[in-house]
């Protein structure tokens, strides 16, 4: 176990993790990660998953107030749209912290910043030698290592996770392809710290998370060493893309803080992650289940129960989209003490979603990051404890294995919310909002509207004729025709 630093001795820039309890190397620990001026981070923990800089449907000032988040994850596809046609706004941003003012980010928080948002969206286009491939929300675009350390350096984040070659949304990688991840990876970290250590004493630096490639040990060994040789007194931590393959890290870089980019779909592959050593998370399921509609509603240890085996696990969600909740005057979850929870009910809040008000869905985004800040402070807890596996034995026969299915209508998808795999598919995204005009024209002509004949002629509508239409809203247009008599002022029907 190292000892903890005193912040007042540290230089501004120089992150400490404190491993405060750990019983051995592949096994769950507690830790403390800080840095001069902002939150001190207790591990295991996890980050604000952010787009364009935000938690999804929470606004700055509602973070500030009403969220408890020491640290958050930003991309840089999601900033760099524009090139290289242009320089993105924020490269233009010319003020000290540009990255934490340009996105109102408090001053304590601290800031994780990646190539790719998490998780990452397949690109059409494969990494080359000197360049890596983003997903931004306008197309797919191309940036060179080099482009990335100098944005690096003008953003200010305070931890870099360097360059790392990974062919997403490949199913099967070969050798030769393998051998590449690891030289790409290992030359683009190299870069990461040139151009760390050209910054002038006194101007602000960042720490570097090293990547750890999904490939076994064999097959990335040639970039391990160089990073246990050469550059380990550079980095700060490292950021690992297969957490099941924790056993290939060299004892080495066994002391330092592991960023997971293995992104768990439940709490319980979060508790394998942990059980295998990891400190820092970034967790997408939080988002998909408030735009899904679901209230999660799980905790850390699990409730202890009276009842029989054969009992049904507990959902680790409420889908707030069924009918039985219109009047239900509770809250999301007894005894939550987020903002949602104290100052709403649930029949509220489906109201919210069932009228598509954007309120909805920042309340269930409130109250599904407090379940997971009280659910690691649960494991901390528990890790102190010692009794950290029994308690994950016992989550795991309380709860189901996975998170409800959504049923609802969620917010509207924006261009980055899906696969790249679904830009090509015809089927719309969002429900079209508006009739063909096409269909308009043969309804107008139906009750006696003639867009084709006397201009004075076209707003004039037979009211008798309206009557033949009621409750024809869903019949093909050909059959109403069909349908339709004209009748002389007697009464009498015309051919």
């Amino acid at each position: 176990m190292t000892q903890p630093a005193r912040l007042d001795q540290l230089p501004p820039e120089m992150l400490d993790f404190a491993l405060l309890k750990t019983t051995g190397t592949l096994a769950a620990r507690l830790g403390r990660l800080s840095l001069p001026g902002r939150s001190n981070i207790l591990t295991p923990a996890f980050l604000g998953n952010t787009s364009r800089g935000v938690l999804p449907h929470i606004s700055p000032d509602n973070f500030r107030k009403l969220v408890e988040l020491e640290g958050v994850y930003m991309a840089l596809e999601d900033f760099v749209e524009k090139h290289p046609q242009k320089t993105p706004p924020i490269l233009q941003f010319d003020v000290p912290d540009p990255l934490r003012r340009f996105v109102a980010l408090p001053k304590d928080t601290l800031v994780v910043l990646g190539a790719r948002r998490q998780p990452p969206i397949a690109t059409p286009m494969s990494n080359t030698n000197a360049e890596v491939t983003l997903s931004t929300s306008v197309g797919f675009r191309s940036i060179s290592s080099e482009y990335y350390t100098a944005a690096v350096r003008k953003l200010q984040p305070d931890i870099v996770v360097g360059l790392a070659d990974i062919p997403y949304g490949q199913e099967s990688i070969g050798l030769k392809r393998k051998d590449k991840m690891s030289d790409r990876t290992e030359s683009w970290l190299r870069d990461l710290i040139a151009k760390r250590a050209s910054i002038e004493q006194g101007d602000p630096r960042f720490s570097i998370f090293a990547p750890i490639l999904p490939i076994d040990r064999d097959l990335q060994s040639w970039y391990l060493e160089h990073l246990v040789d050469d550059m380990v007194d550079q980095i700060s931590g490292v950021a690992i893309y297969d957490a099941y393959l924790l056993d290939d890290l060299p004892d080495e870089l066994h002391a330092l803080p592991r960023l997971s980019c293995h992104m768990p779909a439940s709490p319980q592959e979060l508790l394998r992650q942990i059980s295998l050593g990891m400190d820092l998370f970034t967790i997408p399921f939080i988002s998909s289940a408030t735009d899904a509609g679901i209230s999660l509603d799980f905790t850390f240890p699990a409730p202890q129960s009276a009842e029989s085996d054969s009992t049904p696990r507990r959902s680790l969600g409420v889908d707030m989209w069924l009918a039985e909740h219109a009047v239900a005057v509770t809250p999301l979850t007894e005894g939550c003490a987020c903002y949602a929870c104290t100052q709403h009910h649930r029949a509220y809040i489906q109201h919210l979603l069932s009228a598509k008000e954007m309120l909805g869905w920042l309340l269930l985004q409130l109250h599904n990051h407090a379940v997971l800040s009280s659910f690691f402070a649960g494991v901390r807890a528990s890790i102190a404890a010692g009794t950290f596996d029994a308690d994950v034995a016992a989550f795991e026969a309380f709860y189901e294995p996975a998170l409800p299915a959504k049923t609802g209508q969620g917010p509207r998808v924006r261009g980055y919310q899906f696969q790249s795999a679904d830009h090509g598919h015809a089927a719309r995204k969002n429900p079209k909002a508006f009739r063909s005009l096409d269909e308009l024209a043969k309804l107008k002509a139906m009750h006696g509207q003639q867009p084709n004949r006397k201009p004075q002629m076209q707003d004039v509508i037979d009211d008798e004729a309206l009557v033949g239409l009621v409750q024809m809203e869903g019949v093909d247009p050909a059959v109403q025709l069909e349908s339709l008599k004209v009748e002389d002022a007697d009464g009498d029907d015309k051919a």
